[in-house]
């Protein structure tokens, strides 16, 4: 019978790829998972080590009995592996988030030596080569060793288990009915079992088919009763079991609504949930089983319902999460930013090793095919095409999910590339990173008015907060904690008032690496996450999504403890809470009690020295009670904003600009039209593309974009550049602006 043991320990690592270079005492001792780009992929300059490094491992040889087989099953190795045993290459895989798997057995010896160069370099052939996240190296998931008897399920071909189980639920009838496949080599028949049904079926050239009745079945309903079947196949050769492989399924009917969004058995159910990255801070992408539960508990603390798992197969483990707890979940393979001509292939590997791994995940409901893919360039008739053997390999490889694509912000939705998908969702960052936030109310109401029979979600929505940032006129772009929550109040309601959406996902769940970004004051980050990257701290944002998801674990919040030093004479105080009235006190002394809309209540308060500010709410059974400590300072703490912010407030204030000339006042379409200002407006986009990373820069070009910036004052844009521009720039910009007579 089938073996699988823990293969991750006592490895050696060396970084000294040198032709011959022997396994020896110079290399490292690491077990798995391993990165080599935990620390240099996350601290900022785009400079992380991006290479082939070395991973051996000696072991001898294992007892088998006649016929048995030895396979080696790597969980995870990015970019690409190749794998060479006994000094014969046997494997070369080039997709750096999926499982593949090799077969030793014809070359063991008594003492046997494996080895595997992993490769992280840029190449225009596997995907991804440029997105706004570090691509770390290694084998960053575990390692095992697989032993099967010589009648086996097929193992090999794209990491399958070997069995393909689908089920059909009718829900009026409380039924289901199940085709259960398997492919194997070798053996008689196959036999399957779904709770107390079981069926069996003959092995004809390696495949078995057969199919299962269930009545009053018990569904895979959410979060609400994420219910789990068992299902086991045994393969029987000569009247013995020879090999045995299980997994989980979840019987559950969906649908999208154009009006409604979401139907999950029948009955409404708005999908509203955030994204994640796998990585973490001092970690990398190399996480444990603890980080991936830890990671689970703090989304289902947020009330979410749904996670895109972005922008790559994610771990089997998380999956089973996602499963377990009634997560729905969109799942995709990083075709992402830049479109590689010659990365074709890549992509229908990648996509055939997802739906293939992750076919049995109830959670899964749709395959995404790519992110932002037109972001850097035009769509060309090759991409088209891509997109459509994608589009084609999933629905000929699954009959039960959708397709869907995340567009970026600047794809025109009359974009044929729209209705390649069976639904489509954009990536909308009006109120961040350029417009205003009631653009993207706008954006999706005149989507809805001239697309009414397309189904759309908002897959991706986010600001970036350093929580040592506080102000108390925050404003996009300042990188405060307190903007993130003015953002995303204003998106909770927008996506509350249009139920059409089908799902939305926000960006991110945690901060995460872009070791290509060198901005607000955090070098390495994407901050737009609503937990610190180390998941010790949760942004004062987090708690209003909690106050409207999570309607179980009632509690209180009050923002701004990291606000402490406060220069005005009568500041806000703002409390989140999913319980319907909070009461403030300063010192004890209650000041008023408000009744919160949509998990918020605010209030005014006069400071003049050292105050206790406390909120109470009262559940039924107890006082739930939440307290930050505030102080009257006469001066503005410097370390709330970024190094650059008063230097261009100032300039916005100065009344002695010559309205005849040039300043920062103007919009960059009207400094694109004279040559001399032009030029001073492009050497600055550079650099502040620059400092954003790869992305920003393949962005560069693109039309749509540039004529949504060209509305932008070019004061507005140096404020959310942040420390990318120095104060002394915004000084001498200004002057020499001031001398380009209109």
């Amino acid at each position: 019978m089938r073996k699988i043991l823990e293969f991750s320990k006592g490895w050696k690592f060396t970084k000294d790829v040198t032709d011959g270079a022997a396994v020896g005492a110079k290399w490292d001792e690491v077990d798995l998972p391993h990165t080599w780009n935990n620390v240099d992929g996350q601290d900022g300059g785009n400079d992380y080590y991006r290479g082939t490094c070395m991973y051996a491992k000696k072991f001898a040889k294992p007892e088998l009995s006649a016929g048995q087989r030895v396979i080696i099953e790597f969980l995870g190795a990015e970019l690409s592996a190749k794998v060479t045993f006994n000094n014969k290459e046997l494997a070369n895989h080039e997709a750096g988030f999926s499982t593949f798997r090799v077969d030793v057995t014809d070359y063991l010896e008594d003492d046997n030596m494996l080895t595997v160069a992993v490769d992280n370099s840029a190449t225009d052939r596997i995907y991804p080569q440029k997105a706004d996240f570090t691509f770390y190296g290694g084998l960053y998931r575990e390692v095992n060793m697989i032993i099967v008897e010589e009648n086996h399920f097929e193992i090999i071909k794209d990491g399958t288990t070997g069995i393909k189980i689908t089920p059909v639920v009718d829900l009026a009838s409380k039924s289901a009915d199940i085709k259960c496949e398997a492919w194997t080599v070798g053996g008689d028949k196959v036999v399957f079992t779904i709770a107390d049904k079981n069926a069996e079926a003959n092995v004809v050239d390696g495949y078995a088919s057969c199919d299962i009745h269930m009545e009053g079945i018990h569904l895979w309903d959410g979060v609400n009763d994420p219910f789990l079947y068992d299902v086991k196949a045994d393969l029987v050769s000569a009247s013995n079991t020879c090999d045995e492989v299980s997994t989980r399924i979840g019987l559950r009917k969906y649908e999208f609504d154009k009006e409604r969004g979401f139907i999950l058995n029948g009955k409404e159910y708005p999908l509203r949930g955030v994204s994640r990255h796998q990585d973490r801070a001092g970690v990398g992408n190399a996480l444990t089983k603890a980080m991936h539960d830890e990671d689970m508990e703090i989304i289902k603390e947020i009330g979410a319902n749904t996670i895109r798992l972005a922008h790559y197969q994610h771990a089997q483990y998380f999956y089973d999460l996602c499963d377990e707890n009634g997560m729905i979940v969109w799942a995709e393979i990083p075709f992402i930013t830049q479109f590689m001509p010659n990365g074709y292939d890549n992509t229908i590997l990648q996509m055939r090793e997802l739906v293939t791994q992750c076919y049995h995940h109830p959670s899964i409901i749709c395959w995404g095919l790519s992110n932002e893919i037109t972001a850097s360039g035009s769509i060309t008739d090759e991409l088209y095409a891509n997109h459509k053997a994608l589009n084609d390999l999933c629905h000929k490889m699954d009959e039960t999910r959708v397709t869907t694509m995340a567009h970026a912000f600047m794809l025109e939705p009359e974009d044929k590339l729209i209705e390649m998908a069976d639904l489509g969702s954009y990536n909308l960052y009006y109120g961040w990173y350029l417009g205003e936030l009631e653009e993207n109310d706008e954006f999706f109401d005149d989507y809805h008015k001239n697309f009414p029979n397309r189904i759309i979600g908002f897959s991706e929505y986010g600001a970036d907060a350093n929580p040592a940032y506080q102000s108390a006129n925050p404003e996009k772009g300042d990188y405060t904690e307190t903007y993130q929550c003015v953002y995303h109040e204003h998106i909770l309601k927008c996506i509350n008032e249009r139920p059409f959406l089908w799902a939305t996902h926000v960006w991110n769940m945690f901060d995460f690496a872009a070791d290509g970004r060198d901005e607000g004051g955090k070098n390495g980050q994407n901050q737009k996450g609503l937990v610190t990257m180390d998941r010790k701290l949760k942004k004062d944002a987090f708690y209003v999504y909690k106050a409207n998801w999570n309607k179980t674990d009632k509690f209180v919040h009050v923002c701004g403890r990291r606000y402490k030093d406060r220069a005005e004479s009568e500041t806000e105080v703002k409390v989140y809470s999913n319980l319907d009235e909070v009461t403030l006190f300063v010192d004890g002394n209650e000041v008023a009690t408000a009744k919160t809309e949509m998990g918020t209540a605010v209030f005014k308060v006069a400071i003049s020295g050292n105050h206790v500010v406390e909120a109470r709410a009262n559940d039924g059974s107890n006082v739930l009670k939440d307290i930050i400590e505030i102080q009257k300072v006469d001066e503005p703490n410097p370390d709330y904003a970024m190094l650059n912010k008063e230097a261009v407030v100032n300039w916005f204030d100065k009344d002695t600009i010559d309205p005849n000339y040039f300043s920062i006042n103007d919009t960059l379409g009207a400094l694109k039209e004279n040559p001399q200002s032009a030029a001073i407006v492009n050497n600055l986009m550079a650099k502040l593309m620059a400092s954003r990373g790869e992305v920003a820069q393949a962005t560069a070009g693109n039309k749509t974009l540039e004529k949504m910036l060209n509305k932008m004052t070019l004061v507005a844009l140096l404020k959310q550049a942040g420390d990318a521009v120095p104060a002394e720039m915004v000084t001498q910009l200004n002057d020499t602006l001031q001398k380009i007579k209109k």
